[in-house]
């Protein structure tokens, strides 16, 4: 008997439109609240450090964020898989509220990191749990569909996000950005207490802990060496090295842990399927590439243009309207033809592209030619962001659909926190080089104006505004000759993720949602699909449903190998599926349909 259909502890769930329609409206809360966070620091930062003296750190406000949610993913996807993912979805926007208002509270620069840290803990179920319910709820087939409103969701808030920042920084406080979360969190938070309607399990299965303990190890020292590396530390310095081996020692003791344990967090045999792992690779380098960009791009607008903190984030709108753009096209087109492998090829060459294109901004291109380059690259990665997660979650089993997506999401992370301190320290370490350098060429009555100024730990768009024509001209020059050339570095990533989107294979979207095929759910008549009659009794079949052109929904099985496929109120001729296609199918059973 398997696990899910075990395990259940309430008959299968009907889902109707309606249903769906209640869900899917808690999801988009808890996405808007998770996608806000991501980008309203943006503007917000340069303000921010220099207020509490953290410029040479400020990687670590977008590091810690990051490093936290990607800790915590694989968690939450697998006790979703385990135990019903509500519960813990409530959790997750409850921790995400009160990181949110300690981060606003915080006196200095590390108390900051600290509560940014444990918001993270929660922004990481946020992901996570959302993207795997919406999996739970709609066929891959037809999920495409969403990718629209999901796409714009990510726009608007990845729109919004700087723009309030900006305003926030600019007209009240910084405060804000963190406050602001709060009602937000309060509302989705409610919402999904009472519209979110998903099945609850038990488990006997054991926590993984040595795995958990071992995985948190590896991905924190990992992080440790790209944040310090060349920057507080030296790369040959004994704290380095030791965090080098460290972060391999760790990470070799957790792949033999998870190929040994009967319940791994991150199970072995997904990495088996090609499809899973050149997806989770493009998402890594998609990470990687994607939101270092996108976090020091304002702090160019700002320092380097002139720009306001309003302004900066204004001037984000062209890379979130061709991210709509192209995920609720490319989305509309693969639910109607199930195609998607163009889309990962086009995608990472056109980001790619836009990346090594905005590495030509200087303090003088105009704000017309750099939204132009901002728009590219967020046509380019609205092509390939929504498709990657499909992908993954349509080539594996659907008891493991949680465990998946979560993997996938740590791999992005990893290179999101990797690519972030990486691109942070070669900035810093390149701006304090550039300002330096220009410092020692100055005349001596500017250089008696510059000692006075700010240090690079302290400066603010304020502070640099405010500076004396020949020093503001110095920093800006610096801000613009340490960032813009340090693009180069993230372009190489894109290639190579479009040369591994060629071997993505093209497969068959399944038309079956991840609770239907475990036999959690059935579809209602309005959705094409009759409630099973035994609905809820102890029986080893587990009843799907199959959307077939022509045929409307055709009842499907699964039965022990041995035992008779009870049919309950539906009749006719049980033939043998053909499922060699699919990767999720049960080596166990045999797989029939009603016909």
């Amino acid at each position: 008997m398997s696990a899910a259909s075990t395990t259940a502890e309430k008959a299968p769930i009907v889902l109707t439109k309606r249903t769906i329609i209640l869900i899917f409206s808690a999801l988009m809360a808890a996405m808007f609240l998770a996608t806000l966070d991501q980008t309203i620091v943006s503007t917000a930062m340069p303000t921010i450090v220099g207020e509490l003296d953290g410029v040479e750190h400020q990687a670590w406000l977008v590091t810690i964020y990051l490093l936290a949610m990607t800790i915590v993913m694989p968690l939450y996807g697998k006790f979703g898989d385990m135990w019903g993912r509500k519960i813990i979805f409530l959790v997750a926007i409850a921790i995400f509220v009160i990181g949110s208002f300690g981060s606003g509270l915080s006196q200095n620069f590390w108390e900051l990191i600290a509560w940014r840290g444990f918001q993270g803990l929660g922004g990481g179920g946020l992901m996570i749990l959302s993207q795997a319910i919406i999996a739970d709820i709609i066929p891959a087939s037809e999920r495409g569909k969403y990718m629209g409103p999901l796409g714009g969701l990510f726009a608007i808030s990845s729109v919004l996000g700087p723009v309030l920042g900006g305003f926030f920084t600019q007209h009240m406080d910084w405060r804000w950005c963190f406050w602001i979360n709060v009602p937000i969190g309060i509302i989705a938070f409610l919402i999904a207490l009472f519209a979110l309607k998903l099945p609850s399990h038990r488990s006997d299965q054991k926590v993984d802990i040595l795995g958990i303990v071992l995985m948190v190890a590896t991905t924190s020292q990992l992080i440790l060496v790209t944040s310090w590396g060349g920057h507080d530390y030296d790369w040959d310095s004994p704290t380095i090295i030791g965090l080098i081996i460290g972060t391999i020692v760790a990470g070799v003791l957790f792949v033999l842990v998870e190929s040994k344990v009967a319940n791994p967090i991150i199970p072995i045999h997904l990495f088996r399927n090609p499809t899973f792992v050149l997806s989770t690779t493009i998402g890594l380098l998609l990470g990687l590439g994607m939101f270092s960009a996108m976090a020091f791009l304002p702090t160019f607008l700002q320092m380097a243009g002139g720009t306001d903190v309003t302004g900066s984030g204004l001037l984000m709108l062209p890379m979130m309207a061709g991210v709509m753009l192209t995920s609720i096209v490319s989305g509309i087109i693969v639910s109607k033809t199930g195609k998607y492998k163009i889309y990962p090829l086009a995608g990472t060459l056109i980001a790619g592209a836009a990346l090594a294109w905005m590495t030509t901004m200087t303090a003088d291109t105009s704000m017309v030619l750099i939204g132009t380059m901002i728009f590219t690259m967020g046509f380019g990665l609205g092509l390939v962001m929504q498709i990657i997660v499909l992908v993954i979650q349509n080539s594996v089993d659907p008891k493991l659909v949680g465990t998946a997506t979560s993997t996938n999401n740590y791999f992005r992370e990893i290179g999101a926190s990797v690519g972030t301190a990486l691109f942070g320290s070669i900035f810093t370490t390149r701006l304090s080089d550039k300002i330096a350098e220009a410092m020692h060429g100055l005349p001596a009555d500017a250089a008696n104006a510059a000692a006075g100024a700010p240090s690079t730990d302290s400066l603010t768009p304020e502070s640099v505004a405010d500076l004396p024509g020949p020093i503001h001209d110095l920093v800006v020059g610096a801000y613009a000759d340490a960032l813009a050339p340090s693009f180069w570095y993230m372009v190489p990533v894109f290639l190579v993720a479009f040369v591994l989107a060629w071997f993505l294979p093209q497969l068959k979207l399944s038309d079956v949602a991840g609770m239907v095929a475990r036999g959690e759910a059935v579809y209602g008549e309005d959705m094409g699909g009759r409630a099973n009659a035994n609905a809820g009794t102890d029986t080893d079949v587990n009843t799907d449903t199959e959307a077939t052109a022509g045929e409307g929904r055709l009842s499907t099985v699964t039965v022990a190998e041995g035992a008779q496929p009870d049919l309950g109120a539906d009749t006719g001729t049980i033939h043998r599926a053909d499922d060699a296609n699919r990767l999720w199918a049960d080596p166990d059973k045999e797989q029939y349909r009603l016909k």
